[in-house]
């Protein structure tokens, strides 16, 4: 959450909720939303990391507000996180985990290990269709943003079938 509120104040200064609604608005429904106290303490964190400044604005007719903007520490920390390639092969997935020990407890079977995490990969599929469906046509970014999660999946459930083909092979 650090770096994409850095990136949010890239544009300008902000508060707490604002930069809340601002990701729920780019994102879209299918990225899972943070509640606005996780938002206030990581901005409290990155104030005092000097990312960012902190200013109590005045309102007439309401508690005073903080308002946020980006630091120069900040900005070089967001130059360099847009530079840094993501470096993420899933080799330490939990699912791929369980598979491999599976046969050693005797406790769980790898084709219904299979099976059950197809299943939830076909759910979670469904729900990401809904998703696509009810998102607002316009907001692009939430498109692609599911759209990448459907593929993913795809991938995930095309590896599945792989790995079903190699157990059975070596029954």
């Amino acid at each position: 959450m650090r770096l994409p509120l850095l990136a949010l104040l890239a544009r300008g200064p902000a508060h707490g909720y604002e930069l809340k609604q601002d990701l729920e608005q780019l994102l879209g429904s299918a990225y899972p939303q943070p509640n606005v106290g996780q938002i206030y303490v990581t901005l409290g964190r990155l104030e005092k990391q000097g990312l960012i400044e902190g200013e109590d604005v005045a309102q007439s007719s309401r508690p005073n507000k903080k308002v946020y903007h980006l630091t120069d520490a900040g900005r070089e920390a967001l130059r360099a996180w847009f530079e840094e390639p993501e470096d993420e092969p899933r080799v330490r997935d939990e699912f791929f985990m369980k598979l491999a020990l599976a046969p050693q407890t005797g406790i769980a079977d790898q084709i219904a290990l299979i099976n059950k995490q197809r299943r939830q990969y076909l759910n979670t599929m469904r729900q990401l269709s809904k998703l696509a469906a009810a998102e607002d046509r316009d907001n692009r970014i939430a498109h692609l943003l599911i759209e990448g999660a459907m593929l993913h999946l795809q991938a995930d459930l095309d590896w599945l079938e792989r790995c079903q083909e190699e157990l059975e092979e070596l029954e």
